[in-house]
This record gives structure tokens, C-alpha cells and sequence, in this order.
């Protein structure tokens, strides 16, 4: 028993290790390899910053920081929106009776469960039926990711309100509370982790996107990060700046990751 017990252990390790490394480890070489100033993963150049440099050179990196501030641009003001659309979906839907809650959130499924490709052609169609009112731009990229970053900041935000003690708004009534307040006051302060967790993850779905993107960006030459890079691989193979940009992100990433885990785990000890 003991032997098999150890087994198991090994195994479940090891498997754990592969899965691992197999996230990981293409992250780490595109780290090292950011270092090397080219993209043939060779250090034919030695070690150099070359990569890095390339960042802050208009001549080499082109359109990267248009490409960037558009991202940001787009990411923020679609996070921002889903958001708030999200958390006051989400109260609405918590009221609504069985039935037609299951109905709902059966269509609010809808966008996470059909195909991006699918998605994004429908609004390309859509735009198109109605270009009078959503003229070409930024316009409509804001309202393509929104459609899509929504209904994850509703699924995010409704099990934190399915916890909370329906007695909690009444009580705030009872005590005089007109409803706007007592949602102020009682509800988003409870569900307020959901919505934070709602809002990363719609801020990571719009920086991330690439096909609702590029179908619906038109004529306009609005290039975001994920298209951008698409482009210049297309014509030129991914330069060696690029593995600079994505070491910067990874590191980042990693590091925010880092903060918010360090700082639960500080909330936990404390309590």
C-alpha cells in the first residue's frame, strides 16, 4: 500500500511538472531569447539589449505604440463599460423568477458558447445593416467587445450575489434606506470581489482579441496589439522587438499575479 501510495505521488508530480512546463517553458525561452536580437532563437549576436532598444526607436518598431494606445483605448473604455453593464445585469437577473432567470442566462451563454468566428461576422453584418448609426472606428470595436466581455462579468459577479443574505437589503430598507442607497450601501460592497474579478477578466478578453477585431475594424487603418502583430508577421516574420514586447508582458502579468496572491494570502493569515 505504501508503495503504491508513493507511486501515486510520483505520478500525480510528474504529471503536474509536465503540464507545468509545457505553459511555461515557451514563455521562459521567449524570455531568454529576447535577449539574444534576433528571432531565430540563436544567440548568434551574443547577449545583447538590441531587442529593447528597438521599442523606443520609431524606425524599427513602426506602428507599435499607435498600436498600443489603441489597445489600451479599447481594453479600458470595454472593461469599463462591460463592467458596469455586468454588475447592474447581474442584480437584475439575481430579482428575476426562476424561469425566467434560467432563460437569461441560457442567452447570456450564448456569445461564450458560439464560435468568435461566428460572433464576429454577425456584427460585421450588423454594422454594415445599420453603418448610418455606428459609423466606422473606434466606435465599434468598443461595442464589439462589449458584447462579448459582458456576459463573463455577469457569470463572474452572480455567485458572489447568490451568497449574499437577501435579509441584508431589507434590513437597509427597514432602516430607511431608499433602494438606490441600499444597493450603494449593501449590495455592491458585497458583490464588489465579483465585479473586480469581472473587470480583469474583460480587460484581459479585449487586450487578448484578435478576430472580432479584425473583422469589424474596417478601413479605418486602427490597429490594436493582436492585429498589428498579425500584420507585421504576415510581412515580415515576428522582428526580434516583438519578443521584447511579449517578455515585458509576461513579466508584468507575473508580477500583478504575484501582488494579488501574496496580498490574499496576507488577508487569510491576518483573519
Amino acid at each position: 500500500m505504501k508503495k503504491r501510495n508513493i507511486l501515486s505521488r510520483i505520478c500525480a508530480d510528474g504529471y503536474l511538472g509536465l503540464v507545468l512546463a509545457l505553459l511555461y517553458l515557451p514563455i521562459l525561452l521567449i524570455i531568454v531569447f529576447s535577449f539574444s536580437g534576433t528571432s531565430r532563437f540563436s544567440f548568434a549576436n551574443g547577449f545583447t539589449l538590441d531587442s529593447y532598444k528597438a521599442l523606443f526607436d520609431p524606425e524599427q518598431n513602426g506602428g507599435l505604440v499607435s498600436a498600443l494606445e489603441n489597445t489600451a483605448i479599447l481594453a479600458i473604455s470595454a472593461s469599463v463599460i462591460s463592467t458596469v453593464l455586468g454588475a447592474f445585469s447581474t442584480i437584475g437577473i439575481y430579482a428575476l423568477g426562476r424561469k425566467m432567470k434560467k432563460i437569461t442566462l441560457t442567452v447570456n451563454q450564448l456569445p461564450m458558447i458560439n464560435s468568435e468566428v461566428v460572433m464576429a461576422v454577425s456584427l460585421m453584418v450588423f454594422f454594415a445593416a445599420f453603418s448610418f448609426i455606428f459609423p466606422q472606428g473606434m466606435t465599434r470595436l468598443i461595442i464589439s467587445h462589449v458584447a462579448f466581455c459582458t456576459p463573463y462579468v455577469v457569470l463572474s459577479i452572480l455567485p458572489r450575489l447568490q451568497r449574499m443574505d437577501p435579509n441584508m437589503y431589507e434590513a437597509a430598507l427597514d432602516l430607511g434606506a431608499n433602494p438606490f442607497t441600499a444597493m450603494l450601501k449593501v449590495v455592491f460592497p458585497f458583490i464588489m470581489p465579483g465585479i473586480i474579478s469581472g473587470f480583469a477578466m474583460a480587460f484581459t478578453l479585449s487586450l487578448d482579441d484578435f478576430i472580432i477585431t479584425q473583422f469589424n475594424k474596417g478601413d479605418t487603418g486602427i490597429e490594436t496589439l493582436s492585429t498589428y502583430i498579425y500584420e507585421d508577421a504576415r510581412v515580415k516574420s515576428l522582428e526580434p522587438f516583438w519578443f521584447a514586447v511579449f517578455s515585458i508582458f509576461s513579466v508584468v502579468m507575473f508580477a500583478l499575479l504575484l501582488v494579488m496572491n501574496i496580498k490574499r494570502t496576507s488577508k487569510e493569515v491576518a483573519k
